[in-house]
């Protein structure tokens, strides 16, 4: 079957066809017409023969960090909400949280291979800022904010100024916190910079060095509890960059026997399902990951639509979750 066959037996023109094929404007009668016509003949178009002719893929390269993760997992059904309506699909590639797989994607997907990228970001090395800058297809950054690039990412600062605050007006005085790797810019060094600077305000500056850095598993926030325990403690809060390190802290406590929120009052970050099922309940961050791939998405049909849009900067609001680890 080609456009001619399918055009003859629809009674329409081949270019009213390839209009209906490429999302274009036709009369409602006769987009039924050939509809009715490839749903009974099982008429797929050739893909190769597609992008030949119009030089588009229909397809959005989204490169992440992790993709077994709650955040991550949201951000992407935002992305895909907006895009698979408009005919686009995604391309995921998992860098596992490899800084050297998100350039090698990038080269991948700069060869014309997809219209546009989504990158998730970790961090930004010499090396990705080169790959933005240069690349000849439209990326949106998420979760990362990136002068003079599009993106769209979340306050940070003031979410961890606001979660620290909250511990310190339950009367905790001596914290812990527990961040990631400097080199992430948002969960690394804003969220460490805003828990640093509410101590300072309050007076408690030589809190401020109470700092440990752990990787994004529960394994990791365990073992980097119990470093905080050994060369700070004992402490009445811990201050946790994500939900995953709250939750080893949490296993750590119980197994030294000290009790949350009676002892040690407790946060994370995320407002994942994990926090909702440990006992007790842990005090959490949401940001709005969906509609931040959402909104991602967006900014990417627009640069596809009109390549001379400006880039345009998104940030996100956020809501603190108060459950029973620090009432």
């Amino acid at each position: 079957m080609n456009i001619s066959e399918i055009a003859k037996m629809a009674g329409v023109s081949p270019s009213a066809v390839s209009r209906y094929l490429n999302q274009g404007y036709l009369s409602e009668e006769k987009r039924e017409a050939i509809r009715k016509v490839i749903q009974e003949t099982g008429y797929r178009p050739l893909v190769q023969a597609q992008i030949l002719r119009t030089r588009k893929t229909k397809t959005i390269g989204v490169i992440l960090p992790k993709i077994d993760s709650f955040s991550i997992g949201s951000v992407v059904s935002g992305v895909d909400s907006v895009l698979e309506p408009k005919g686009f699909q995604i391309l995921l590639a998992d860098t596992h949280n490899n800084p050297e797989m998100e350039l090698k994607y990038l080269d991948l997907f700069d060869d014309q291979r997809v219209d546009g990228v989504i990158l998730i970001g970790t961090v930004f090395t010499p090396g990705h800022l080169s790959a933005v800058k240069k690349s000849r297809v439209p990326i949106v950054i998420v979760g990362q904010h990136l002068a003079g690039a599009s993106c769209v990412y979340h306050d940070d600062y003031h979410a961890f100024c606001d979660i620290t605050r909250l511990v310190l007006n339950k009367g905790c005085r001596r914290l812990g916190y527990i961040g990631a790797l400097p080199q992430d810019k948002a969960v690394g060094q804003e969220r460490s910079r805003a828990y640093q600077d509410v101590l300072r305000e309050a007076g408690l500056a030589d809190q401020a060095d109470h700092t440990v850095v752990a990787d994004f598993t529960m394994g990791s926030g365990r073992e980097k509890a119990r470093e905080l325990w050994e060369v700070y403690g004992p402490l009445d809060a811990l201050v946790c960059a994500t939900d995953n390190m709250a939750v080893g802290a949490l296993q750590y406590l119980k197994s030294q026997g000290i009790q949350v929120p009676g002892q040690v009052r407790l946060t994370g970050h995320g407002a994942s399902s994990l926090c909702e099922v440990t006992t007790p309940t842990i005090t959490t961050i949401r940001y709005f990951y969906e509609e931040s791939g959402a909104n991602a998405a967006s900014l990417l049909l627009e640069r596809l639509e009109n390549p001379d849009t400006p880039a345009k900067e998104i940030k996100l609001g956020y809501t603190i979750v108060e459950h029973a680890s620090t009432l």
